[in-house]
């Protein structure tokens, strides 16, 4: 996993600024998704990071002075990690609803890939509500902003506003709960089809 993409930068000046020091700090936010996810903010320790890791216990204190800052980087992490699948999908189409289709399924994907990233975001609203309140809002302003591009282009309806990206927010995590963490029922992108059929029948302009 090490090999991914590049981490959100820890706190303060602890910026790696070195390859190896992007690479190290890459192992140690995987490891954390995954302590975290498998055993829950409170059960997970830092040695348990670092061992899964492979990398010293002096390496953590390199960029994180504790559980929680590596936590809160995590939530970062994971946030940005979800931004830049949606970003990246490719759109065939080219419509205002092929993006939502191909961003909704590029988030399936990749929680499919992550599935604790359900656990980690939920703990994040009693570990660091501030985290917890960023992710959403954040995900929603994104929403909001291909919303407001579709209405520029007449694709969708001329009164959409933001409590409408919240509303595409929930249907799209919710759907993410049922078929990609609680079961694997149906592919990604026939999830995202469906979801699609709703919004061409409730926000479509004309």
């Amino acid at each position: 996993m090490n090999t991914g993409p590049d981490p959100a930068p820890p706190p303060g000046d602890r910026v790696p600024r070195t390859d190896r020091g992007r690479k190290t700090l890459r192992k140690l936010l995987d490891a954390a998704a995954i302590e975290f996810g498998e055993k829950g903010f409170h059960e997970t320790s830092i040695t348990g990071i670092t061992r899964r890791a492979g990398t010293a216990l002096g390496s953590f204190y390199t960029y994180f002075e504790s559980k929680e800052e590596i936590f809160q980087a995590l939530v970062r992490d994971l946030s940005g990690r979800v931004r830049d699948a949606a970003r990246q999908a490719p759109s065939p189409g080219g419509d205002s609803f092929a993006v939502e289709r191909a961003a909704l399924a590029a988030f399936l994907r990749f929680a499919r890939e992550h599935k604790e990233i359900y656990r980690i975001i939920d703990e994040a609203e009693f570990v660091d509500p501030a985290s917890f309140r960023r992710h959403y809002e954040t995900t929603a302003g994104r929403i909001h902003e291909r919303l407001a591009a579709g209405m520029a282009r007449g694709d969708f309806r001329s009164d959409l506003s933001e409590a409408h990206a919240w509303a595409i927010m929930g249907m799209n995590v919710f759907l993410g709960l049922r078929y990609v963490v609680w079961s694997e029922d149906l592919a990604a992108e026939e999830i995202a089809a469906l979801a699609n059929g709703l919004l061409r029948q409730g926000i479509a302009a004309g």
